[in-house]
C-alpha cells in the first residue's frame, strides 16, 4: 500500500507545520489555547510530536490560526522558485522585481543611469532599505548629502524627503526593499540571532 508511508509522511510534517504557522501569526501557545480550548500542554505535545494530531484536535486550531486545514495537512506544492524576469522602466531608471508575493516589503534591483544626477527629492509613506550593487549612489535625505559604494547600506523613512540617484561618474546597479507600512529590516548577525 503506497499510501501508508504518504500518510506517515504527513502526519510527520504536521508538529513542524503547527509551530511556524504559529509563530508566523506571532501567537503563543497560551493565545491558541485561549482560542481553541484545548490545553497548552495538548499543544505543546502536538507541536513536539508527543501526541498524534486528530481532526478533532486541527479544526480549532486552524480557526484559530485563520488557515485552511489543508495549510496544516497538506504537503508543501513544489513550484519554480524562479522569479519571472520582467524589468520595468520609469524615469530612465530600470525596476527589476525580485520578489513574486503581492506583500511588503518589496524587493527590487534598481539600475540608475549615469546621468540621473539632478536630485528631485520626494516624500510618501514607507521604509527603504538600499544595498548598493556596483557604482557610486547618491543619496540625499533631509540636510544629509551621502555618496554609497558597492556594499554600503543604507536605510530610511520615505516620510523624510529623500532621493537616490548616479554622482555622475558612471550608471549605479542597487537592491531596494520598500514597504510602505514601515517595517524596518531585522539583520541577523549570526545564525539563530534575535532581532532586539
Amino acid at each position: 500500500m503506497d499510501s501508508i508511508p504518504e500518510i506517515a509522511a504527513t502526519l510527520d510534517r504536521i508538529p513542524a507545520r503547527l509551530r511556524q504557522l504559529r509563530e508566523k501569526r506571532s501567537m503563543s501557545l497560551t493565545d491558541v489555547s485561549a482560542e481553541t480550548g484545548i490545553s497548552k500542554s495538548t499543544l505543546s505535545r502536538l507541536e513536539s510530536g508527543r501526541r498524534k494530531p486528530s481532526l478533532e484536535l486541527l479544526l480549532p486550531i486552524a480557526a484559530a490560526l485563520a488557515v485552511p486545514l489543508d495549510e496544516i495537512v497538506a504537503a508543501p506544492r513544489v513550484v519554480d522558485p524562479r522569479v519571472p524576469r520582467e524589468a520595468g522602466r520609469a524615469a530612465g531608471r530600470t525596476f527589476m522585481p525580485l520578489s513574486r508575493t503581492q506583500g511588503e516589503p518589496k524587493a527590487f534591483k534598481l539600475t540608475i543611469p549615469a546621468g540621473e544626477t539632478q536630485p528631485w527629492p520626494t516624500t510618501h509613506n514607507g521604509y527603504e532599505w538600499l544595498y548598493v550593487l556596483s557604482g557610486r549612489l547618491r543619496l540625499i535625505l533631509g540636510d544629509y548629502d551621502l555618496v554609497l559604494g558597492p556594499g554600503e547600506v543604507a536605510e530610511f523613512d520615505t516620510q523624510l524627503p529623500h532621493w537616490i540617484g548616479s554622482t555622475g561618474q558612471g550608471p549605479v546597479e542597487l537592491l531596494s526593499l520598500f514597504g510602505k507600512q514601515g517595517e524596518r529590516i531585522h539583520i541577523r548577525t549570526r545564525p539563530g540571532a534575535r532581532p532586539s
